[in-house]
């Protein structure tokens, strides 16, 4: 069964790859950090390139408890480069004894 980060970046994938602002898409890990590739439409610039990774994100990110980290690296002459990262928020595993909301006492 897959987590909700292994859909995320699926959806996530499916989304740019359809998307009419990329012409193609690369999805790299470097040294354990993912990144992406994107060569964009002759029109997009990198306004809109980082639009569509917002948007892209935004839905496959809905309905799930992950956020997005976001960082742009380069631009080649042909593509951009962009780190693309869905982070699972942590979970306490002890009780701090300040009475908080989220405690591991009320699980």
């Amino acid at each position: 069964m897959k987590t909700d980060h292994e859909r995320a970046i699926e959806l996530f994938s499916k989304d740019l790859q359809q998307s009419p602002v990329v012409k193609r898409v690369q999805f790299k890990q470097i040294t354990g950090l993912p990144f992406v590739y994107l060569w964009p439409d002759c029109t997009a610039d990198q306004s809109v390139v980082e639009d569509q990774l917002k948007r892209s994100a935004a839905k496959a990110m809905k309905g799930k408890r992950l956020t997005l980290a976001m960082s742009y690296v380069r631009k080649s002459q042909a593509f951009y480069v962009y780190r693309v990262r869905f982070l699972v928020p942590q979970r306490k595993m002890f009780c701090c004894g300040n009475f908080c909301d989220d405690c591991i006492r009320f699980t």
